[in-house]
């Protein structure tokens, strides 16, 4: 009928393990991927962009610093940030405590390949 399929390359319990802090996906479904992504104090994600994914991240404990391209914003418990496709961002823990955010993923293909990476502190 004309849709495109969905290809989700997630699965409901998978993790990873990063320099950074560590994810574990809750739920997936078509054209969706939910998060929960753990960073530890003093730590950073890579500077980075998706070719077919927007991101939708809701903190639910700590604080840090979210990047979106030229915007920088504080955040702490009980924010929302709309990471649109293809924008440039980070998201860093300026805190004392593990900074634990609920991200979903929207688009037709999502996996860990679709990551550009702009600038990494762990030269990954």
């Amino acid at each position: 009928m004309g849709k495109t399929a969905s290809a989700v390359r997630y699965a409901p319990g998978e993790t990873g393990e990063r320099p950074w802090g560590r994810w574990r996906v809750l739920e997936t479904g078509e054209n969706f991927c939910v998060k929960r992504i753990e960073v530890e104090p003093g730590h950073r994600l890579s500077l980075q962009y998706h070719h077919h994914r927007s991101e939708d991240w809701v903190i639910v404990a700590g604080e840090g610093l979210v990047e979106c391209d030229a915007e920088h914003i504080a955040v702490k418990a009980g924010d929302r940030v709309r990471i649109p496709l293809h924008a440039h961002h980070r998201l860093s823990n300026k805190g004392a405590a593990l900074l634990v955010v609920i991200e979903v993923q929207h688009g037709a293909l999502l996996d860990e390949n679709d990551i550009v990476r702009v600038e990494d502190d762990y030269a990954r």
